[in-house]
């Protein structure tokens, strides 16, 4: 056991004899690149820490260290990390010299393995991201895009037997559009899955002969064509089973009459000596590599750090540290793939003791408030005439004089034809003001529906105009959705604006008459309420066309909405991408991010179950997914700390710093639809919610564990985004993602099994407060 121990020490005592020789012989060349600088042991860590107070100018300085657990660092230095030019040298060989950010590698730099393979390129927070070049210790090279350390885009490999490709990748595999060579000088364009020839291809034999058809997992399958140089073919439907394989043989001019002699399966036998080369072995990435500044303290158990310093599960494990490894079976590409996207997940949301979702003992506290969200439209942005149109359209429409509304509609009303066009030109017209703005057109869909949904909806004409077309402008938000649209907020954050895609509009054009009928039938339905649907058509040389729809703000509340929550009950990406002390309270969070179950009175919970099988059972009739319940909450006792005071605590209704809670509500009040305070179902609730947490073995699990910590809050919460039909391309993405993923964890599934799935996860989250 002892000489075991002696010769472990004896080998790290030599690989840091070997890092010291090689870091005295970089000094010079490291020198040259960052001009003299001083020494700085990490045993002088107080002095440096005084230096960097000193340092008030903000600018990096140069430093040297070797620090505590025997790495060495050269390079510029601020706030206790490197920021940056710098070199970083392991003990084990590994080695990092570039451009660094806040003790993070980003930009550009090269990285470099003690096995001689070498990464040269773009580095985003210590991973291997953007335009960047890898070199094995083969000799072996990669050149093209990169995401997250894996190949992601297009890109250019060549393999040490002299094959290459060229093409299309995916998550470190072939995927797309692409070319292999192989050193035979046979080659194959075309189609590529989960790094293996699928789809519609060309295989080009260096005899001249070709096949050009369908394959599926490396195989010629289906229909295709079989090519001699002398132009002869073989037309069939191809299949490895003979018994399933047919096809007809049709000779050229010039070629002699009679049976060919040729078997249609020797195919087979000759592709198989074509074999696409394995993905390289790395043990490890730069990203995996510890950093002496984010050591952790000394654990019984200690973890891996990732290189943001916080413990990373999914290198916890030993199956996942050797992400890159393959063999020569081509089948087991399926479940790494898996795997590689819940590294990608573990990523962006690490288990980290020091986060109150992870731990129970730490206290849970407010969200620091952000600003007001969206960009005032003033004069000089790039949508103020468009925002001008939009006031002058909706005046239009609403203040046009019309006959009295009835809620009882002719079917006629529904027609999708039944649209008003009007023209709005600068001078004016007898039907329209004169304005300043270039000359456009305006449509109205179905302007009778909306102005009987209005009605419906107790909107008064006056009050909606005040709001959109007021004298306060429009917000944009600051970035479109992950749909493209972009939306806009009314200065009093009464109505939201939406700009959509024509098949939306057209998905919503034939599910109005049935929208219509569920919002009248169900007076607290839950689904999203619309007011009208236009277009702006702008004239001139730019002729596009801008289709909006105005819908009711959810989250309106004349208290501050301190947790906002997007949920589906789907897994697959649906995390935000901050970290804790960047979520503010005007952040979207996702359902992996959830920390709460909600809990409703007796009365208030049958009810929600009823109406969310209601409105459930009317979205999947119309054949449409991807929707969400968007939920907000207000906690209502916040200690002067801003730590968030449990149900009955102590200090529980004592010393609390938030807004002053209403006066009891009157009859009058209650009834009046009007007002913001109105309480009902999915508006201005009270409740209780309850705490839990997320355990590293159900890290990725959709509900966290109950703590029995519970809290008073007013809710409000309903369901959005319902116009998303499940179209041919919503089809193709379920198709495509099942492939790599459960099914059951992505978002685009069929509408049906979407709604359970909705409603299942639903009814997990809430529950009857007992």
């Amino acid at each position: 056991m002892n000489k075991e121990k002696d010769k472990e020490q004896s080998g790290v005592l030599k690989a840091w004899e070997a890092t010291v020789r090689k870091t005295h012989a970089a000094k010079k060349r490291a020198n040259s690149i960052f001009g003299t600088i001083t020494m700085a042991t990490a045993a002088e860590d107080d002095l440096e820490n005084h230096h960097d107070k000193d340092n008030v100018s903000g600018e990096p300085y140069l430093v040297e260290k070797i620090l505590p657990n025997g790495d060495y660092y050269t390079g510029q230095w601020y706030d206790n990390f490197p920021e940056g030019q710098g070199k970083y040298q392991w003990t084990d060989g590994c080695m990092y010299l570039g451009e660094w950010h806040k003790g993070k590698t980003t930009g550009k730099g090269r990285f470099s393995w003690p096995s001689g393979a070498t990464y040269e390129g773009e580095f985003k927070s210590g991973y291997i991201n953007g335009i960047g070049i890898y070199t094995g210790p083969s000799r072996d090279t990669y050149k093209g895009q990169w995401v997250m350390n894996f190949k992601h885009g297009h890109g250019m490999r060549f393999y040490p037997n002299g094959d290459w490709y060229d093409g299309e990748w995916c998550e470190g595999l072939q995927e797309g559009l692409g070319k292999y060579q192989w050193q035979s000088e046979n080659h194959y364009i075309g189609e590529w899955k989960n790094g293996m020839i699928c789809g519609n291809g060309t295989f080009v034999w260096g005899n001249g002969n070709k096949y050009d058809g369908q394959w599926d997992e490396g195989w010629p399958k289906g229909n295709g064509t079989f090519y001699w140089p002398d132009g002869s073919y073989y037309v069939g439907n191809w299949s490895k089973d003979p018994e399933e394989h047919s096809g007809t043989y049709y000779p050229s001019e010039s070629s002699e009459p009679g049976t060919i002699d040729w078997d249609p399966q020797s195919v087979y036998t000759e592709l198989a000596n074509c074999k696409i080369c394995p993905r390289e072995n790395v043990s490890i990435m730069p990203s995996q590599k510890v950093l002496a500044w984010y050591t952790a303290k000394t654990d019984e158990n200690p973890r891996r750090l990732s290189i943001d310093g916080r413990a990373s599960l999914c290198m916890e494990r030993p199956d996942k540290m050797h992400m890159w490894e393959s063999d020569d079976d081509s089948n087991d590409y399926v479940e790494p793939k898996r795997e590689l996207e819940s590294e990608i997940l573990c990523i962006q949301h690490q288990h980290d003791d020091t986060n109150p979702k992870f731990n129970a003992e730490l206290p849970l506290k407010v969200p620091k408030i952000g600003k007001r969200p969206g960009e005032t439209i003033s004069k000089g942005h790039k949508n103020y005439e468009l925002m001008l149109n939009l006031q002058l359209g909706i005046r239009h429409s609403v203040g046009r004089p019309a006959p009295a509304t009835s809620l009882d509609l002719k079917a006629a009303a529904f027609d999708p034809k039944e649209k008003i066009w009007t023209r709005f030109p600068t001078e004016g017209s007898k039907y329209t003001p004169p304005h300043q703005c270039c000359e456009f057109k305006w449509k109205d869909y179905c302007p009778v529906v909306f102005r009987a949904m209005r009605k419906l909806f107790q909107v008064d004409p006056a009050d909606y105009m005040i709001s959109i077309c007021g004298n306060g402008a429009l917000r944009e938000l600051s970035s479109p959705g992950k749909s493209g649209s972009f939306f806009y907020l009314t200065e009093d954050d009464r109505y939201m604006i939406k700009t959509m895609k024509k098949s939306e509009v057209k998905v919503f054009i034939r599910m109005l008459f049935a929208y219509y009928n569920h919002v009248r039938n169900f007076e607290n339905t839950l689904v999203i309420k619309y007011y009208g649907l236009h277009c702006v058509k702008l004239t001139g040389p730019i002729q596009r066309k801008v289709r909006f729809i105005i819908m009711g703000n959810l989250l309106r509340s004349e208290y501050t909405i301190h947790r906002r929550f997007d949920l589906k009950g789907s897994s697959l990406g649906r995390i935000t991408d901050k970290s804790e002390s960047e979520i503010d309270n005007t952040t979207i969070l996702k359902d992996l991010d959830l920390n709460f179950i909600f809990k409703l009175q007796k009365s208030w919970f049958d009810e929600f179950c009823w109406q969310i099988d209601r409105d459930c059972e009317f979205l999947e009739q119309e054949r449409t997914m991807d929707y969400s319940l968007l939920v907000g909450i207000h906690f209502k006792e916040i200690g002067a700390n801003g730590e968030l005071i449990p149900c009955g605590s102590p200090s529980s209704s004592g010393n609390i710093e938030n807004e002053s809670t209403p006066p009891p509500e009157t009859e009058e009040q209650i009834q009046d639809p009007k007002r913001s305070g109105v309480i009902k179902l999915g508006t201005n609730m009270p409740a209780r919610v309850e705490r839990t947490i997320r355990k590293p073995e159900s890290v990725f699990h959709l509900v966290g564990e109950q703590t029995g910590e519970c809290y008073e809050v007013i809710m409000y919460f309903g369901i959005i985004d319902i116009l998303q039909d499940y179209d041919i391309t919503k089809r193709l993405e379920h198709a495509y993602k099942s492939f790599q993923y459960d099914p059951t964890s992505i978002s685009a599934v069929d509408p049906k099994q979407y709604s359970k799935r909705f409603r299942d996860f639903i009814f997990k989250v809430f529950c009857e407060d007992t």
